[in-house]
């Protein structure tokens, strides 16, 4: 009796919050059994983590090397607001926008973006609509923080993004109060062209539609220019990160480009949740918009990965992929060999030795038929992969 009594008040006091039990982050745990791996000694090919291999801009780890000489302190909650200002300078350069430093906050990655953005726009419940295929944390995030994601399906028929037909359909169903935009889309490297962003933007704004515009992937784009979501209206969201153009995923640094009206909430919800970004990682974004040359040979490397890819894959087999507009991914169709991506990616990082994720992560609809291959790494590792992947694949 006394024994169960106390096992009881333990559940009672430690079992952890229902808004908690959200899925893993798959990918994280392909990460690990890589790992597993390689400490036995074998040579694996890592496509699995959205992650460059290059190191951040020369410019921004001068920069923090030389902040190390001063004291590490808080800054204002919204960034320093030199990074503001250099932030809103980079649209007038890239984008041919002029943007108040205002509207800019800086963010721990875009992560700290999706909880800031989600808390300042949204109530407990409402409903945001975000694509199929898409980034896990999004429904993740929003479901931790006790919105609801609505999984818009995509499909080859509209090129892999909401359509404002599909979005109204979904709005008239159950109102909508938020859509969440990708372009370039992680797992799907698809990217929409600014007249499907501006459409789709239009059509949710006259329904009262919430949108948050996520631009992580910008920088990266081969088949034609990404256009920001900001062009198009000043009531969008614009998330964005140094973590995936300028190569700096753990300086965990990003930042959001904010509707005037939303810019004091974010700075009370970040002044409560964080008091501010590391100040180190900051100092370095800035400096890092001075290493562009460097970035652009990256990309270059990328492109070249790209086309690695998109050329040798069809002959190992996997001729089925969707466009591979931007960021670094290639989503392949592997519906010829399992309806099982899970047991797919296992199988294939076991026997070949090539780690990448599956669909699963991005789609629990049809994921469980397509792979994600990422291409940050170098073009003879994709080789390599390619090689691996056929010589698996047809033996």
């Amino acid at each position: 009796g006394a024994g169960r009594m106390m096992l009881d008040q333990a559940r009672r006091l430690l079992a952890p919050s229902r808004r908690s039990d959200v899925p893993p982050f798959m990918v994280m745990d392909v990460m690990a059994a890589a790992a597993r791996l390689e400490a036995a000694g074998r040579h694996v090919i890592h496509m699995e983590v959205g992650q460059p291999a290059a190191p951040a801009p020369r410019t921004a780890i001068e920069a923090a090397r030389a902040a190390l000489d001063r004291p590490i302190a808080y800054t204002e909650a919204l960034g320093l607001p030199s990074l503001r200002a250099r932030i809103a300078r980079h649209y007038g350069e890239v984008h041919n926008l002029a943007i108040d430093p205002e509207r800019v906050a800086v963010t721990t990655g875009s992560s700290g973006a999706f909880v800031l953005a989600f808390l300042s726009l949204f109530e407990l419940g409402a409903r945001v609509a975000i694509a199929n295929p898409g980034y896990p944390p999004y429904r993740h995030i929003l479901t931790a923080l006790g919105c609801e994601p609505v999984l818009i399906p995509t499909s080859d028929a509209t090129r892999w993004a909401i359509t404002g037909a599909a979005l109204i359909a979904a709005h008239r169903e159950k109102p909508l109060q938020g859509l969440l935009v990708a372009s370039p889309a992680n797992p799907t490297g698809t990217m929409m062209s600014g007249d499907a962003l501006s459409q789709l933007i239009a059509v949710a704004q006259a329904e009262g539609i919430r949108v948050i515009s996520d631009e992580i992937y910008h920088g990266l784009d081969y088949a034609f220019p990404a256009e920001t979501a900001a062009a198009f209206s000043e009531n969008v969201t614009v998330i964005n990160s140094f973590s995936k153009y300028f190569c700096m995923t753990g300086w965990r640094i990003g930042w959001l480009l904010l509707p005037p009206s939303l810019v004091r909430s974010v700075e009370r919800l970040q002044q409560n949740l964080a008091i501010s970004v590391p100040a180190l990682s900051q100092v370095a974004a800035q400096a890092a918009f001075d290493g562009r040359d460097e970035m652009d040979a990256v990309k270059h490397g990328y492109e070249e990965n790209r086309r690695i890819l998109t050329q040798g894959l069809p002959g190992a087999g996997l001729d089925k992929f969707l466009p591979v507009d931007g960021a670094f991914y290639l989503y392949a169709d592997i519906s010829r060999y399992s309806d099982d991506s899970f047991d797919f990616a296992s199988r294939m990082l076991q026997e070949a030795h090539v780690a990448a994720t599956p669909g699963v992560d991005f789609d629990p609809v049809d994921g469980r038929h397509f792979v994600r291959f990422s291409y940050a790494g170098s073009a003879a590792e994709m080789r390599d992969a390619v090689t691996r992947i056929h010589d698996w694949l047809n033996r």
